[in-house]
């Protein structure tokens, strides 16, 4: 009888994909219609002059949980930031006493770009100077670990934030003087508000290596595929993209909103089937960047959004015919180039914010940053913040 079912289990999973690879070949991944423009009124809300002034790394989680166009009604909308300057800007330049922290965080009272009911926070430290909200505390934490933030989102299942959280430090070698050690999950627990106390974390299996230096890490970007989230197609599943190796190649894994914490429950796609092993974990794509998203179409498809090759003038995205794929060649949605006033600055991570989009449309952030920080910064003190375009599909 064992023999028996194992068979059967075998006949239904090669039924499933066969059907999965029928519907992928008549799902069209090369072409859709679509308009694009500037979101001067969103750019403008993160040009501030005190306080938090820049930053970047910025995810959008709406609070109420529901993705998409149901997280507009009477919602608040939870921004997260990685790296950010807290001071003031005065006569087009920092004022002295500026300080950067590794993250922070703002909740906007609804979903329109209004800077009256956006609020910022982050922490003090005992001299009461401006300090990052999460910093790492977990077994594999050396002391100087910061953290630089993954996407995040409600959980349903318990209402619980999830956001996940990349353990760096800095180094003498590599290309930028620092890298990715760890992988950590930050939960901030249901019940708890602005400004978050509560906050609990652990390490995640999720930061793979191996011996022929390939890297990779998990948490790049969300795709909330539930019903409860009021996602077209749900499944009931959470999916977690990652990025691994200099060729920005997309990885993802699935798991139950019930089992969310419990990494024994989490599966990967190898390919052919979910797989428990995290090493069987194959490229879905490539070209993209450490920041992305994955947001269902009207019409049924998929739209991965990203900033080309990982760090470039150009916002990209893939067709998708599933969370999984197979996804299409890239299609370039915007060219950052009217940005980069400046030889030194440069353009990454784009990622939609479907919490933020109309019906129809895609909002998208895109961060500027540059090679000379500090220097550059006198002179434009508010060069580093995300920038906006609205993409409509036709």
């Amino acid at each position: 009888m064992k023999k028996i079912a194992f068979v059967c289990f075998i006949i239904s999973i090669s039924v499933q994909l066969t059907m999965a690879q029928q519907v992928a070949d008549t799902v069209n991944l090369t072409d859709i219609k679509f308009t694009v423009e500037a979101a001067p009124d969103w750019s403008a809300l993160l040009k501030r002059q005190t306080g938090w002034f820049g930053g970047d790394g910025i995810y959008t989680i709406p609070l109420n949980g529901m993705e998409g166009e149901q997280a507009h009604a009477n919602n608040k909308i939870l921004f997260i930031f990685s790296d950010s300057m807290i001071g003031k800007v005065r006569n087009k330049t920092m004022v002295p006493g500026y300080k950067m922290i590794h993250n922070a965080y703002a909740i906007l009272d609804g979903d329109k770009p209004d800077a009256a009911k956006m609020r910022f926070y982050w922490d003090r430290d005992s001299l009461g100077n401006a300090e990052s909200v999460f910093i790492p505390n977990t077994p594999r934490t050396e002391k100087s670990d910061y953290y630089w933030l993954g996407d995040g989102f409600v959980n349903q299942a318990n209402n619980n934030i999830y956001i996940f959280g990349y353990r760096v430090r800095n180094v003498s070698d590599g290309a930028f003087g620092f890298k990715e050690v760890g992988n950590t999950l930050i939960k901030i627990p249901a019940g708890d508000k602005p400004p978050y106390k509560n906050i609990q974390q652990e390490d995640t299996p999720l930061y793979i290596t191996d011996e022929s230096g390939s890297f990779g890490s998990f948490g790049a970007g969300i795709y909330v595929n539930t019903k409860q989230a009021s996602a077209p197609n749900p499944d009931g599943y959470i999916y977690v993209y990652g990025v691994r190796d200099l060729a920005k190649n997309l990885m993802v894994a699935r798991v139950l909103p019930e089992d969310f914490e419990d990494f024994g429950k989490w599966t990967y796609w190898d390919g052919s089937i979910w797989n428990k092993d995290i090493d069987k974990v194959v490229n879905i794509t490539d070209g993209v960047s450490n920041e992305l998203s994955l947001t269902a179409l009207p019409d049924g498809r998929y739209a991965l959004v990203f900033q080309h090759g990982g760090m470039s003038p150009n916002v990209g995205m893939r067709i998708g015919a599933s969370p999984t794929g197979p996804f299409g060649p890239v299609i370039k949605l915007w060219d950052c180039k009217p940005d980069l006033i400046e030889k030194t600055f440069v353009v990454y991570n784009a990622k939609a914010h479907p919490s933020l989009s109309k019906p129809g449309e895609l909002l998208i952030s895109y961060n500027i940053n540059s090679v000379d920080f500090i220097n550059d910064l006198k002179v434009h003190p508010n060069l580093y913040r995300p920038r906006f375009i609205r993409v409509k599909f036709q």
